[in-house]
């Protein structure tokens, strides 16, 4: 199943604004019983595009419990692959526990879709149920622009982020194999992994992070603290981004000058008169 470029984009909303009633069906409203069965476990498999590898297995034995006293609550959402084959777009946990509990069927909803719609789907209901780890999540995301032709943007839009968000996440991706096996363990959390970004030896820190057990506010300050060649201090990459995003929005010079604690200050400069009444009114306007 290919990817349709022509299909409208602005799915921001959630998984409402993405499928419609599959999302009642992902929250366990009400579906139109047309849309509603009942197939074998077996008849099922893992999705190609589930952003999440790892399933830790005390959850996935406490939902097994659940699901032997009171069943599946929530359909599992599915798309059809072949003669009694479904691939599994959004519920994968559901179904694993269902395994466990040793359940014949599971409810599903079936619906006809694209890879690339599969794939937000799975995003989206992963990210807002915060399972996964931000290695996870920035891969996903890469993969949407990659694979399937997404800007930053588009991507920022259909999942509900900032495209800062989006930016930092993926960038965490380069980091080296050994850090990001550290945040999969959660070792490192997503806050302590962003101020490794632009540290000339990112795996050092990583591991004086760990045996020091630092917050995430300490480790910020840490990095922020450092100096470039000259004395400069080194900006929070962060809010390098956030000045990019803001800069390329504007057409003009944007600086912010965090101070922690304090709050901070952001410059925006102008070259003509002309600049300055262009930003007037487009202030003036969003007010």
């Amino acid at each position: 199943m290919n990817a349709n470029p022509d299909r409208p984009r602005g799915l921001g909303r959630g998984l409402s604004a993405l499928i419609g009633d599959e999302a009642a069906a992902v929250k366990g409203e009400s579906v139109a019983k047309k849309d509603l069965r009942s197939l074998p476990v077996a008849f099922l498999q893992p999705g190609r595009y589930q952003p999440r590898k790892t399933f830790d297995e005390q959850p996935l034995t406490d939902l097994a419990a659940s699901i032997r006293e009171k069943g599946v609550l929530s359909p599992i959402l599915v798309r059809p692959i072949g003669p009694d084959r479904y691939e599994i777009v959004a519920g994968e946990r559901r179904w694993r526990a269902a395994q466990i509990a040793k359940l014949h069927d599971v409810p599903v909803v079936v619906r006809e879709l694209a890879d690339d719609q599969a794939l937000e789907i799975a995003i989206i209901e992963n990210v807002q149920r915060t399972d996964l780890n931000v290695i996870e999540e920035g891969a996903a995301y890469e993969e949407l622009i990659t694979r399937f032709g997404r800007t930053q943007e588009d991507v920022a839009r259909e999942v509900g982020k900032s495209r800062p968000h989006i930016a930092n996440t993926i960038r965490l991706l380069r980091l080296p194999e050994t850090v990001k096996a550290w945040i999969r363990e959660g070792k490192l959390t997503a806050g302590h992994a962003r101020t490794l970004l632009g540290e000339t030896d990112p795996e050092a820190r990583a591991r004086e992070l760990i045996a020091g057990g630092m917050t995430v506010r300490q480790a910020e300050q840490r990095s922020v603290s450092k100096k470039k060649p000259g004395g400069k201090p080194a900006k929070d990459p962060n809010i390098a981004d956030l000045e990019t995003s803001i800069s390329n929005r504007l057409g003009l010079k944007v600086e912010i000058i965090h101070k922690g604690d304090k709050g901070g200050e952001m410059k925006i400069s102008y070259k003509t008169l002309e600049q300055l009444d262009e930003l007037t009114r487009r202030l003036s306007r969003s007010g």
